[in-house]
């Protein structure tokens, strides 16, 4: 639906929300939430929507703002998408969205039952009321009757897997859930989700982005002061799309081309051949490593941070140092 459109009120009252955040009447919430569904559900009534499309009008009036839209190098996209998100993987690793809402690129492998997903829009979405977290996917399909948004939601508390199958269980429950059809469409959305979440968490852990084959970071503008409405954030002009794992994608190839060409080490076993390393979970210390007087701090007191790691290539040539191979997409 083109919202901007229908409402061309709507979004300027979520920037007001954003905008004003904090300041009574309003309630204050974290900034990686642009603007929770709360405002988005306030504007529909504004503006003459059902409720129901809330939560869609207010990913894409966060979207608006940058426009991101993100690629996934083609030889991380297949080996990242198939990677599972099962076991303790934190869910507040996907708080770390460079922007507000990205739209993910998602081509061949993500489908919603039958139907194809051309990508998703991805934010963040806070409940003012409960102090709740939630992933808010967008799944941008090809329906019978043409292009259309699917909504998911998945709560962030406990592991990514947790808050999948509780927003289930949520779902089953709204929805009756007492026969296998009620059920089935309920959880209809759970393999699409944790596809993109696998694409998110890199997106969310890794700086590997590029732009027009340079190195960059995407992230959330700044406010610019008006002379009229004070300070004001301002949509971009149009689309940024961002290359996602360009300098992975690299090293993935050299390493799938070392390998065909049978370059796997040598004979008597010393040397690990060339091969990517199913993603995994990495504890890696940080903190001082000395105190004052230069005693050693034991591995013990130092903190400790899981951090989630992709696909790794192992003895392949150094991954800064390949090169950010753009390849266009016809």
């Amino acid at each position: 639906m083109r919202f901007r459109e229908q409402v061309p009120k709507a979004f300027d009252f979520l920037d007001e929300c954003h905008r004003d955040k904090g300041k009574p009447p309003l309630p204050d919430w974290p900034a990686w939430c642009y603007a929770p569904v709360a405002g988005g559900v306030t504007a529909a009534q504004r503006t003459g929507l059902s409720a129901m499309h809330a939560g869609a009008l207010t990913a894409l009036a966060a979207w608006r703002i940058t426009q991101g839209i993100y690629r996934i190098d083609p030889a991380l996209y297949g080996p990242l998408v198939e990677t599972p998100i099962d076991g303790d993987i934190p869910a507040d690793a996907l708080l770390m969205l460079p922007e507000w809402c990205v739209y993910v690129e998602t081509p061949g492998a993500v489908s919603y039952g039958n139907i194809p997903v051309l990508g998703a829009f991805c934010s963040l979405e806070f409940d003012v009321k409960t102090g709740g977290r939630e992933l808010r996917l967008l799944l941008d399909v090809n329906g019978a009757s043409g292009p259309d948004l699917v909504p998911c939601i998945v709560h962030l508390g406990g592991s990514v897997e947790d808050g999948i199958q509780a927003a289930a269980a949520t779902m089953i429950r709204n929805t009756g859930g007492v026969d296998v059809g009620q059920s089935h469409a309920a959880r209809l959305w759970i393999d699409p989700a944790r596809r993109i979440i696998s694409l998110l968490l890199y997106i969310c852990s890794l700086n590997d982005f590029s732009r027009r084959g340079n190195p960059g970071q995407p992230s959330n503008p700044e406010p610019k002061r008006t002379r009229r409405d004070g300070w004001k954030l301002f949509p971009a002009s149009g689309p940024t799309e961002w290359d996602v794992g360009v300098r992975m994608g690299a090293a993935l190839r050299a390493a799938y081309q070392r390998e065909e060409a049978g370059q796997d080490g040598t004979p008597s076993g010393k040397q690990v051949r060339p091969h990517v390393r199913r993603a995994h979970w990495h504890t890696i210390l940080s903190g001082p490593r000395k105190l004052a007087n230069g005693t050693e701090v034991p591995a013990d007191q130092r903190r400790r941070d899981l951090r989630w790691m992709p696909p790794i290539p192992v003895n392949i040539d150094d991954l800064d140092a390949m090169p950010a191979v753009i390849r266009p997409v016809k």
